[in-house]
């Protein structure tokens, strides 16, 4: 919903015109809307993929893009971004690198991270430009990467949950188009990437419920609430979704972006017990509920998905919504102290380990 607002702005205020922009990547072929056609999930007739809920958003776009939701959006707010550098560590990858049969994780800040899965090194939704959009003077970043990309070690895969600006960015992308890296995206995504670069044969595209087996881990598309799109006008020609990561000692699950619905359930169900769950935990407002996870929806899923660890994402890095950009973790904490639920919320760059007990430092209140 953030992301439409951003448009509907820059349209509006600035008259910015985007023909031609690169970084709205590359709509879907003809060949590929063929294939996509045997997806349960898409509408033919209408050229695009839906969620359960087939009118769910459009819905909720007739009774959120007002103008007083665009003025609530763009009006300043308290706290909506950090007044000084947020506390952060930088990462010794020698250690991250050793080898060992513990889960470790680098956080960057949104939904990006780092893990370390036997041996596998899994970068989720590379976000490492200025700003999460398609130009550089809205939703600039908090701060700089703890890391470059040029710092980061080999990596064996990227995983992208959908095509909206805070999760698939081109900079990131074009670095390692020339990589040896795995891609595993939903259906449709491979059309940006092929368009930055990257090898089809590096590129594995997966519709909800379909595995993408490699020889040390199955990586699960599952279903999310969302929608797609990256120019305000073609939406929903690419899929959105969650995935759930398998390997020898660990089962993890990150929800990319979802409003709140029976699929975490059905996921838990399926797939669950996790060892750690990466849940959205940021930019929610009650307007937009139907894209984005509330606080106590997000404890629901939590629930739903029968995760061992909680470790919010889609906060601390981007002001994307109303609230102040604190605010999520300060109610997840509460929760998982009212209702003892371990919740991790590592410093941007340090290294943890969830199958140790993590206090958390309440680093966000310094």
């Amino acid at each position: 919903m953030k992301f439409v607002l951003i448009v509907f702005a820059l349209v509006v205020v600035s008259g910015v015109s985007f023909v031609g922009c690169a970084s709205f990547g590359t709509r879907p072929k003809e060949e590929d809307k063929s294939r996509f056609k045997e997806s349960k999930h898409y509408n033919a007739s209408e050229g695009m993929f839906e969620n359960r809920r087939p009118n769910l958003i459009k819905e909720m776009k007739k009774r959120t893009l007002t103008w007083s939701t665009f003025r609530e959006f763009f009006k300043s707010g308290t706290d909506r971004v950090p007044a000084q550098r947020m506390p952060e560590i930088r990462p010794d990858m020698d250690e991250f690198l050793m080898p060992s049969e513990e889960l470790k994780v680098i956080w960057f800040g949104h939904s990006s991270f780092l893990l370390n899965m036997d041996g596998k090194i899994v970068l989720v939704d590379p976000v490492f430009s200025g700003a999460a959009s398609p130009i550089s003077f809205m939703v600039k970043r908090f701060q700089r990467p703890v890391l470059e990309l040029s710092e980061l070690p080999k990596i064996d895969y990227i995983i992208i949950s959908h095509d909206h600006y805070d999760h698939l960015d081109m900079k990131s992308i074009k670095f390692f188009a020339g990589s040896d890296t795995q891609f595993v995206v939903p259906l449709g995504v491979g059309s940006h990437l092929r368009g930055w670069g990257v090898d089809s044969q590096k590129i594995v595209e997966r519709d909800w419920w379909q595995e993408a087996n490699f020889y040390e881990i199955d990586f699960i598309a599952t279903p999310a609430q969302h929608f797609s799109g990256r120019n305000g006008i073609h939406e929903n020609e690419t899929l959105w979704a969650s995935w759930v990561l398998k390997s020898k000692n660990h089962k993890v699950y990150f929800s990319g972006d979802s409003g709140y619905d029976t699929h975490f359930k059905e996921i838990g169900d399926k797939f669950g017990p996790f060892d750690i769950a990466f849940i959205e935990s940021g930019q929610y407002n009650k307007k937009w509920e139907e894209v984005h996870l509330l606080p106590e929806q997000g404890l629901a899923a939590f629930r739903d998905l029968r995760a061992q660890k909680y470790f919010p994402v889609h906060w601390g890095m981007f002001e994307l919504s109303t609230h102040p950009w604190y605010e999520p973790v300060e109610y997840l904490f509460e929760f998982s102290q009212n209702l003892n639920f371990d919740l991790v919320v590592p410093r941007l760059g340090q290294i943890v380990s969830p199958n140790r007990v993590l206090p958390v430092d309440k680093w966000w209140r310094d």
